[in-house]
């Protein structure tokens, strides 16, 4: 999960960013509302968490400015504010949670992932596509009833994809999913990934194909088809299954 952090006070957020790293989720970090307009012009987020006092615009008008402009990655409201008013402001402006200081992290954390997950369409935290199954809260998949040892970035990846399944996603959008901004890895980068997490998917399911290359778009996550449905969308459109 990639998360944007704006937050004025520098111990709070470079805490806080050190902590939800240590979590599995890659941080961008904000001081400003400015700044924190900056990287989401240029960046993809699974959840933004947003401090309410900043010193060049308060959180409402962040808010407004990002559903405004039909930006419409969550908000959680981290906040000193504990009025009842704050958070119904809040929560009537287009921020998705509420959570007033000081904050227990692990709460944080399921917050985060329930807002993220909700935003995908998934209300519940496990998603199961064929024979692989993902606890998004846990940060595990298994390949039936036998963990599916991923390192990382290739968890990250699947990831993805499963909260994104039957869309095609760009090497962008990945690359977006598993940087920060100061990286710049190549592009080939996620085809090396890919490979290798196909690979132990196949392995891991006898052979099932989870992951389809869409040829100059990106990459897929379907239902595995049976060996006759691949046959036949073989012989339809070949393009289509060219492997890297």
């Amino acid at each position: 999960m990639r998360v944007l952090l704006v937050e004025d006070d520098l111990s709070t957020l470079k805490v806080l960013g050190h902590f939800l790293e240590k979590e599995d989720m890659r941080c961008d970090l904000a001081s400003t509302a400015e700044e924190g307009l900056s990287f989401i012009s240029s960046n993809k987020y699974d959840a933004i968490v947003l401090d309410l006092v900043l010193p060049d615009m308060d959180g409402y008008a962040f808010v407004e400015k990002l559903r405004d402009a039909s930006i419409t990655t969550p908000v959680l409201i981290l906040s000193g504010l504990t009025d009842s008013e704050d958070k119904v402001k809040a929560l009537c402006i287009g921020a998705d949670d509420y959570l007033t200081k000081p904050f227990d992290k692990s709460e944080l954390v399921a917050r985060l992932n329930a807002i993220a997950r909700r935003a995908k369409g998934h209300a519940q935290s496990k998603i199961n596509i064929g024979k692989l199954s993902l606890d998004l809260d846990e940060k595990m998949a298994c390949v039936g009833t036998k963990p599916l040892h991923l390192t990382f970035k290739e968890y990250a990846i699947l990831e993805l994809l499963a909260i994104n399944k039957g869309s095609v996603l760009a090497k962008d959008d990945f690359l977006s999913h598993l940087y920060s901004n100061d990286e710049e890895p190549d592009l080939k980068i996620v085809d090396v990934f890919v490979c290798k997490l196909r690979k132990k998917l196949a392995t891991a399911s006898k052979g099932d194909n989870y992951i389809d290359t869409i040829w100059g778009r990106g990459y897929v996550l379907r239902e595995p088809e049976s060996n006759v449905q691949k046959i036949d969308a073989f012989r339809q459109e070949p393009q289509k299954f060219k492997v890297l």
